[in-house]
């Protein structure tokens, strides 16, 4: 994608798939307390929600226009600090992803508040909310919140909403995305991949259901795959960022699925790990992200 936004007609609720290669990244949320803040430099263009009509639960409901942030981005495990954010602010970044919720989310955020919000998006800063929701019990190493076949849809449905209300408490408004992280696991066990595709149609629904945006944060070679290649793609993320740790700064040249999935506006790309910069006096340790999707309404 370009590195400007634009303004387009298409919503980034109307199509599936993502992807990337994820060994040893489950361990990564736990071990490393999983950086999830996206920043990037680049236009941001409020874009219609055009589109949405082709999701039948969402066709009836008048949405708030997308926010749309097109440039380079980065995660981190926790929120920095408002001193932080402001030395950081012109860089290299522009918009950064923030861990709103969750029981898997591996690190506190005393930063992460309502007033915290504001004040970066006055500076400029641009925010994708980043939900650790349950993991599946096919899943290597532990977590806290584990779904199963039985507990798949109800889980969903009460993760969503806890999404939400995270969200909402941080000032981020109905029509802003909320992330589902899904880390890797084995989508060749059927049984086990059922389950999760419950959960995030339950989740998404929810979502939906509340006038948010549903995204989705998995591996090109496990999680986020499998949402890509479902059949069935009922209730299934509109927006796919994807974990695939080759360098490039991209969110076409490398992406993996289908040419017409997540086309317009709908894709992130989580190309760089375990990043140490430094910058105005500060030092944080990133993950590094091509954006072109949208990001929070805090405004």
């Amino acid at each position: 994608m370009s590195s400007e936004s634009s303004d387009s007609s298409a919503s980034s609720e109307s199509s599936a798939s993502t992807g990337s290669s994820r060994t040893g990244r489950s361990s990564h949320r736990q071990s490393k307390k999983r950086r999830y803040v996206t920043w990037g430099i680049a236009g941001v263009a409020v874009v219609a929600g055009a589109g949405l009509a082709a999701q039948t639960s969402m066709a009836a409901t008048a949405w708030p226009a997308q926010k749309t942030y097109t440039g380079r981005a980065f995660d981190t495990c926790a929120a920095p600090s408002l001193s932080a954010m402001k030395a950081w602010h012109g860089g290299l970044y522009g918009a950064a992803a923030v861990y709103i919720g969750g029981k898997n989310r591996g690190c506190a955020q005393p930063n992460l508040t309502a007033s915290w919000v504001k004040s970066v998006s006055a500076v400029g800063w641009k925010l994708i909310p980043l939900y650790v929701g349950a993991q599946p019990s096919c899943q290597t190493g532990s977590s806290p919140e584990k779904l199963t076949a039985s507990t798949a849809a109800s889980l969903g449905a009460k993760d969503g909403a806890d999404a939400v209300a995270k969200a909402s408490a941080l000032g981020m408004k109905a029509g802003s995305p909320i992330y589902l992280d899904m880390e890797s696991y084995d989508i060749t066990n059927k049984a086990c991949n059922d389950a999760v595709l419950t959960y995030v149609r339950a989740f998404d629904k929810t979502l939906r259901g509340k006038i948010y945006r549903a995204g989705f944060y998995g591996f090109t070679s496990s999680s986020a795959k499998a949402i890509a290649n479902a059949t069935d793609k009922t209730d299934l993320p509109g927006n796919l960022w994807y974990a695939l740790w080759d360098k490039q700064n991209t969110t076409t040249a490398d992406w993996p699925f289908g040419k017409t999935q997540y086309t317009d506006h709908s894709r992130g790309h989580q190309y760089l790990v375990n990043s140490k910069e430094s910058r105005g006096g500060y030092t944080i340790t990133v993950d590094r992200d091509a954006w072109d999707g949208p990001v929070a309404i805090t405004g």
